[in-house]
């Protein structure tokens, strides 16, 4: 770590040229232990990863694909998750979360569970995305999958972690900065959660409309998903703003409720989340703002 005694000037308590630079790189993207994570991703590619892909490609692949998000996530984003212990060591789980423009939030996330719990994060992906040239690749690394719901109950009593997002691409495209979730009557992913008997988790990211916009919600773009179901809206952003994603309290598993009384239980969780973590409606020069401000509250 860096003395704090000591200056990138020339003299007698003057630093090495490359701490110098970390520290620099720590004060402009308000990353703290930059010098630490470098030494850490220096640590992983030296070692664990060449051990993984000696046992296991796949494994390797994993690991540096985590490693490198990881990595982004904290220099761009300052990343963070609250309530991390809410996801169990071993055993299932279901995580629904609300779907961003853009779900970068979920690769981190998939990433951070990786790195530090061990465990690999399934995740519920629309169709499209497996058509997208180069990507398919990508979501074979993090075993994406697009349904059935019986291959999703399948997993869960194979004791994974599943992650599914009700709103999909209609509520990527469509929500904004009110943060508003788009989930229609869509009570699958719960009636999943009764068949495999596992309990949900709600998860929501902090700042995720500004990081990237959509302009979906237009009447043009909404048309032509609804017709074509293929999301032709531009976006924009890549903005280093703020991200936090938090976790809420699991639901446990009830015999006795009903896919639509869970559904909406879980909606009411996903909601709580929002109105308690975020800022309505958004605004990307205060999610940068908490980005470079050191001291900003967490809510």
């Amino acid at each position: 770590m860096i003395d704090k005694n000591q200056t990138c000037g020339i003299g007698q308590d003057s630093m090495p040229y490359l701490t110098c630079l970390i520290h620099i790189f720590e004060e402009w993207f308000g990353v703290e232990q930059l010098e630490d994570y470098l030494n850490f991703a220096n640590y992983l590619l030296k070692n664990v990863l060449k051990e993984a892909y000696s046992h296991n490609l796949w494994d390797g692949a994993r690991k540096t694909v985590a490693t490198l998000w990881d990595g982004h996530a904290a220099v761009w984003h300052g990343y963070e998750v609250h309530g991390m212990e809410k996801i169990p060591e071993e055993g299932p789980a279901l995580i629904i979360f609300y779907h961003g423009a853009i779900p970068i939030d979920f690769y981190y996330f998939m990433a951070k569970i990786f790195i530090h719990k061990g465990r690999t994060c399934r995740v519920v992906a629309d169709h499209f995305v497996f058509k997208i040239p180069g990507f398919s690749l990508l979501l074979d690394v993090f075993c994406a999958l697009h349904g059935p719901r019986e291959k999703c109950v399948e997993i869960l009593r194979s004791g994974h972690l599943l992650a599914i997002s009700p709103g999909g691409v209609r509520e990527a495209l469509i929500s904004d900065e009110t943060y508003n979730i788009i989930w229609g009557n869509r009570k699958g992913f719960a009636q999943v959660a009764i068949d495999a008997k596992v309990p949900i988790i709600p998860m929501f990211t902090q700042n995720i409309r500004e990081g990237f916009r959509s302009l979906g919600g237009t009447r043009l773009f909404r048309w032509l998903y609804e017709k074509f179901r293929y999301p032709f809206a531009p976006m924009y952003g890549g903005f280093p703003v703020k991200l936090r994603t938090y976790l809420g309290d699991p639901i446990p598993y009830d015999p006795e409720i009903t896919a639509e009384e869970l559904a909406e239980k879980t909606k009411n969780a996903v909601q709580a989340l929002i109105d308690k973590h975020q800022r309505i409606p958004g605004n990307i020069m205060s999610a940068l703002l908490e980005r470079f401000h050191k001291n900003q509250k967490i809510n």
